[in-house]
């Protein structure tokens, strides 16, 4: 299990799913109580609550 407190602004986060775009890779831009993240293939930006990421996260890349 990956130690969700290690994450930083500009780390690099594979998750397990697709995005619609197709793309699996995400910049994390902020982070806290929820995380703002911004997908690396169409650059769009979400925010996703911490439990959500740790359900989601497959690796951190960078």
């Amino acid at each position: 299990m990956i130690d969700i407190t290690s994450i930083e602004v500009n780390n690099i986060l594979e998750f397990k799913k697709p995005h619609p775009c197709k793309g699996t890779t995400w910049k994390v831009l902020r982070t806290g109580v929820d995380f703002k993240l911004e997908c690396m293939t169409c650059k769009r930006i979400i925010m996703i609550s911490r439990l959500d990421v740790t359900k989601r996260i497959k690796r951190v890349v960078e």
